[in-house]
């Protein structure tokens, strides 16, 4: 009969009865690892692989697995390939490789419900190379390359509207400080010219004011009579400069008749010397002729 066959032998010194016992078998409680061969399964969107794996396993009874089963390594190497095809099965070749943690620990899980009777607990298993087909290989290239083609024509047509916005942005801003500038251009331009013109009328009543208290005192007649028979004779002179039509009063030669009515409207002739030359000279020529 075998060593011990109800039991087995365990660890230590054991003692056999030569011709009846015999050593059947002989197991090792150290990590083992089995290649998985290459085989081929076929994924859920019908894309055919070629996939080859590592399994790493320990046997926790050695009783179990020298009568429970005839050839333990054979038996789980087995089942890791078909656990593997029936996983795949459940995924498509993209999830394949994105999720190759996930497929390692459902084969285990897998391995490990079937191998309990056993005596072999599988620790880890590892899918060393994934096999596409040519055509499938080209089609997943071209498909990475027109997804980085469609990202960087993303990317620059987000960058050209961020370069657009910016610089309609900055029209804008230039428009609006333009806009501005025009605007407090005018504004400053608009109180000069009123303040400019507010001094030419303090100016000019000053002037009169000034005029005014002059001729009240003494002997201020006879400084505005001579004042007026000056500008009278000096626009004789600019006659006949700008037309060849000339208006002349009846009494041109009469300069004490002219400077006697500057006297007896004085109020008037304040206000006629104290505007400008020109002005002046109308204003005389309107009087003298009313």
């Amino acid at each position: 009969k075998d060593a011990r066959a109800s039991k087995g032998c365990g660890l230590g010194l054991n003692f056999l009865i030569p011709i009846l016992d015999r050593i059947r078998y002989v197991q090792s409680l150290k990590e083992i690892v089995i290649d998985v061969p290459e085989q081929s399964a076929v994924s859920l969107d019908n894309v055919t692989l070629q996939m080859d794996g590592v399994l790493y396993l320990r046997i926790l009874d050695p009783f179990k697995a020298s009568y429970g089963v005839e050839d333990p390594e054979y038996a789980v190497t087995q089942l890791a390939q078909t656990t593997m095809r029936s996983e795949l099965g459940k995924l498509t070749l993209d999830k394949v490789f994105r999720e190759r943690e996930s497929l390692n620990a459902n084969i285990v899980h897998s391995i490990n419900q079937a191998s309990d009777e056993w005596g072999i607990r599988c620790l880890r298993y590892e899918i060393k190379d994934i096999h596409v087909p040519p055509r499938v290989k080209e089609s997943m290239q071209m498909q990475v390359e027109a997804e980085r083609k469609k990202r960087a024509t993303v990317l620059e047509s987000e960058g050209t509207r961020e370069a657009a916005i910016n610089v309609a942005e900055g029209c804008k801003q230039a428009q609006i400080l333009a806009s501005e500038g025009e605007k407090a251009e005018k504004i400053n331009n608009a109180a000069g010219e009123a303040q400019a013109i507010l001094a030419k009328a303090e100016a000019k009543a000053k002037a009169i004011r000034l005029l005014s208290d002059a001729l009240t005192e003494q002997n201020g007649n006879a400084a505005a009579s001579l004042s007026v028979a000056e500008q009278y004779v000096s626009a004789f002179s600019s006659l006949a400069k700008e037309s060849n039509t000339i208006l002349l009063p009846s009494n041109t030669g009469d300069i004490s008749g002219m400077v006697t009515q500057v006297c007896m409207h004085a109020p008037l002739f304040v206000f006629i010397l104290s505007a400008g030359s020109l002005f002046t000279e109308l204003l005389l020529d309107l009087y003298l002729h009313r």
